[in-house]
């Protein structure tokens, strides 16, 4: 039997795929939810009193055999971080029992991003994580094979693929404008800067530890926008970057806020967005997506990438850009018509987009979803209800991510006693549609 079957073994059977839902002890649960309901096996692989939770939907969780399943474990829920509040960090060995096996912790963390765990390049070997030290956000860098684990002095958003190099931000001044993104416990040191200088996106060797800054905020905000507006008025910020997979160009989110305090720290009006693309040594910076709207992505290979925005003059909806030109394709707009995090199957399923959604209105319930881009066949996986007490910053988002053969899926949800992560068979489905 292959091992990906055997991690189902204890799956819940196709007959009982729907159960009614236990409390989870969080406030503000008497309004009526929408039962569970999926449509492949699944499985929970952690379980309380402890509750955990991976985050973020574009870092790989899993291991290359897909044996060894990286995730969070926290003792509470239902509030937002303090500063002395540090998280478990570890892996989830699914071929033995779903044993926990706890590999350190983290002070810098957050609800939906976690401390950014993640595995490093192809081997399997390496697991990255952010933290503090003292008065500075780091990275941690373990080594299965012997537990030894390093320290490199800047925290880490993305990895390149092979592993060799990341890109850091300033969590700290994410916190400020975004709550529950950055990290609390240490202030800006920029905080009355409109658009620092000495603040923006990083470029950090793994192996070296040395950091270069490629782009600075005080840079993006002297690109004007397209209604030829600098705004240099505003109060910027990067938030969410990606490294294209051959590690030759990146995109990061410059957002902005029209109104910031910088004594009491708070902001008036939502954030306005852009994505930038440049090489990654900061040249040939240029606006992507100038729409103010763009939203989660993914890069669909070294030119594209496939984001949720309102491009102008077109609808809200997932879109196709080519990096380095102005050519923009709709993706699936009937298909997916709402907001969600996607990314694609490994090869030989990339043609496959996995998806969720936020909870609806009407149920609370949080869709995970296939969809099938060359015949535009969508094909849900599971309908995962969320308390009403998982609402803004500490909400649980599935997230969904995906192992290296395209045949497990991860995602994060809460609706069975807190947030715990479960494991979701895709095998059928993909294998089918590559037969055709």
């Amino acid at each position: 039997m292959p091992i990906h079957r055997r991690r189902f073994l204890q799956a819940t059977s196709a007959a009982a795929m729907t159960t009614s839902l236990p409390r989870t002890g969080l406030a503000n649960e008497s309004k009526p939810i929408g039962k569970l309901e999926t449509m492949v096996p699944y499985r929970a692989i952690t379980r309380g009193p402890m509750f955990h939770w991976f985050g973020y939907y574009d870092k790989r969780e899993f291991d290359p055999t897909g044996q060894l399943v990286l995730s969070n474990e926290v003792a509470f829920e239902g509030r937002s971080p303090k500063a002395d509040d540090t998280i478990n960090v570890g892996y989830i060995d699914t071929a033995n029992g779903d044993a926990w096996h706890s590999i350190g912790t983290s002070a810098a963390w957050g609800w939906q991003q976690g401390c950014m765990l993640q595995w490093v390049g192809d081997d399997g070997r390496q697991i990255l994580w952010n933290d503090r030290d003292g008065d500075q956000h780091v990275c941690r860098i373990h080594t299965i094979d012997d537990g030894v684990t390093r320290t490199i002095d800047r925290p880490i958003y993305t990895l390149s693929q092979d592993g060799r190099f990341g890109l850091s931000l300033d969590f700290r001044r994410i916190q400020n404008l975004r709550p529950g993104y950055g990290y609390v416990g240490l202030a800006d040191p920029h905080v009355r800067e409109r658009a620092p200088g000495q603040s923006g996106v990083w470029k950090v060797d793994l192996e070296t530890g040395n950091s270069q800054l490629i782009l600075s905020l005080a840079d993006v905000a002297r690109i004007a926008w397209p209604d030829g507006a600098q705004r240099q008025s505003a109060w910027h910020y990067f938030n969410h970057c990606l490294i294209n997979p051959s590690g030759t160009r990146f995109v990061v989110l410059h957002r902005y806020r029209p109104k910031f305090d910088p004594d009491t720290l708070t902001f008036q009006g939502p954030f306005v967005t852009r994505m930038i693309s440049g090489n990654l040594d900061g040249s040939d910076i240029e606006q992507l997506d100038p729409s103010g709207h763009t939203s989660h992505f993914i890069w669909k290979d070294d030119q594209t990438l496939t984001m949720w925005t309102r491009p102008d003059g077109r609808a809200d909806g997932f879109y196709d850009f080519v990096d380095q030109s102005d050519r923009i394709t709709p993706v699936g707009q009937d298909a997916m018509p709402a907001n969600g995090h996607n990314t694609y199957l490994p090869p030989p399923y990339q043609d496959w987009i996995l998806n969720d959604t936020y909870p609806s209105k009407r149920d609370r319930r949080q869709t995970v979803y296939l969809f099938h881009r060359p015949t535009g066949k969508r094909v849900d996986l599971g309908h995962f209800p969320s308390p009403h007490a998982y609402r803004g910053e500490w909400r649980c988002d599935t997230h969904p991510r995906c192992s290296d053969d395209g045949l497990t899926v991860a995602i994060d949800s809460p609706h069975a006693q807190g947030r715990q992560v479960y494991l979701l068979d895709v095998s059928d489905i993909v294998t089918a549609g590559t037969r055709g």
